[in-house]
């Protein structure tokens, strides 16, 4: 991870917290997932590959129902009469073999097709779309109760799987609420996601910082500091395009074929994995050392959407625009907020999202709004008063501006639902966490 420091304009204060720092001890409950790699046996292997083609099964044959009925005018079945059916298939002569599969991963399934409907009706996703053999093959145990978790003796029990070893690389905290499954690169993971009581943090940091997100620049701070870029798939390009011709020189679901397919899954989970870990060491960083984080808010779907244009109306500079969205999901900006999202009200802060409008445009020192002062992708300087200072470092300050005004007119309220992973156990509002921390009233 590549961190600069570099001189930034002193042009709006960066100190968020006081020192004085009551204590506060209002409850929340924290959700976390710990994943590890599994070692199963050959038998065990066969016996999850079973349960999630059933699991796959399960929820493609629901969906094609749930189609059919709206198809025919019908209303669509809910999770009670889909696990009625469900039922039925088990105990039925067409597939006697879903009764081999544990019954709560397969009702777990018809769970997450609600979901996905429900997603889908409040404009949250797209459409259900149907599951593939080989693409996130997983399943699920909901039930704590049949799950068994030996840390001591690096294993894990699940029905109809027995006791499981896992590479023991970190200790389970909480009490386990459900335990996923899943297939990645030849190898099964086991993520277990425990829920345990927690007082509610306090900022150990005493400032504010604006973020600027670019290509050049991953990530630029209103102090000066910015974080190179890792482009990760960028390294591993053309390693990757060498592995997909190979394999799309082999007979389709030949021997030589699958050994081709699985050179290009590792290296698709190598650029993961680098993205991954770099984007955890940065926002950990980040989290660690503010207490509040100013960032855009960036419709990264929008931004990255293809300039092709229909035969009617080809686009223009398709191309480029293709080369410019690579680059953009090579950086993983949703990622990074998402975790920013969480790191930060696990430790206290707070995480303020702006709209990105003119913030590479304003100039930090008069507020001139002009295009033309940004001269270069990387330099700014304005026409009004001669201000000079590099374009990203700009944006991240006008950022941290526009954080706090929006904090400032929303502090009596909740500025943000809780961050993924975290909810309180009781009506905690932002202000009331705000006085606890020492922090003014603006």
């Amino acid at each position: 991870m590549y961190v600069h420091q570099e001189n930034a304009v002193a042009a709006v204060p960066n100190i968020f917290v006081v020192a004085h720092r009551p204590k506060y001890t209002v409850g929340m409950q924290r959700l976390q997932a710990f994943k590890y790699e599994m070692m199963p046996t050959g038998e065990q292997q066969r016996q999850m590959r079973r349960f999630a083609g059933s699991c796959r099964f399960v929820f493609n044959k629901a969906l094609s129902l749930q189609m059919e009925r709206y198809g025919h005018g019908e209303k669509k079945l809910g999770y009670a009469g889909l696990c009625k059916l469900l039922t039925e298939w088990r105990n039925g002569s067409e597939t006697p073999w879903l009764k081999d599969a544990p019954t709560h991963p397969l009702q777990q399934t018809l769970k997450d097709l609600e979901r996905a409907y429900a997603n889908f009706f409040a404009k949250r996703a797209d459409f259900p779309r149907f599951k593939k053999k080989g693409q996130s093959d997983s399943f699920r145990y909901p039930d704590p109760k049949q799950i068994k978790l030996d840390q001591g003796n690096s294993r894990i029990f699940l029905p109809k799987l027995g006791w499981l070893r896992y590479r023991d690389s970190r200790d389970v905290l909480g009490a386990v609420k459900n335990v996923t499954v899943s297939l990645s690169c030849g190898k099964w993971f086991v993520s277990i996601q425990t829920e345990r009581e927690i007082e509610q943090p306090l900022p150990q940091a005493t400032t504010a910082v604006g973020i600027d997100m670019g290509i050049a620049r991953f990530a630029t701070l209103s102090d000066g500091t910015f974080y190179a870029p890792l482009n990760s798939f960028k390294q591993h390009e053309a390693a990757l395009r060498r592995a997909q011709q190979a394999m799309s020189r082999k007979v389709k679901f030949s021997s030589n074929w699958k050994k081709a397919k699985a050179r290009v899954q590792r290296i698709h989970s190598r650029i993961g994995n680098a993205r991954r870990d770099y984007l955890h060491k940065a926002t950990t960083t980040i989290s660690q050392n503010h207490a509040m984080v100013c960032i855009e808010d960036l419709q990264v779907r929008n931004m990255s959407k293809s300039a092709a244009g229909t035969t009617e109306k080809p686009g223009k500079n398709v191309r480029a625009k293709s080369g410019l969205n690579k680059s953009i999901l090579d950086q993983g900006w949703f990622e990074f907020r998402r975790q920013l999202s969480y790191k930060l009200a696990w430790n206290g802060g707070w995480l303020i999202a702006v709209p990105p409008q003119n913030t590479s445009r304003t100039c930090p020192c008069c507020g001139y709004v002009s295009a033309e002062s940004r001269q270069t992708q990387a330099q700014f300087r304005c026409v009004e008063c001669g201000f000079e200072e590099n374009a990203d470092v700009v944006g991240a300050i006008n950022v941290l501006r526009a954080g706090h005004a929006l904090f400032a007119c929303e502090v009596s309220d909740a500025v943000r639902s809780p961050a993924a992973g975290t909810h309180r156990s009781d009506s905690f509002r932002l202000d009331a966490g705000m006085r606890a921390a020492g922090i003014p009233r603006l």
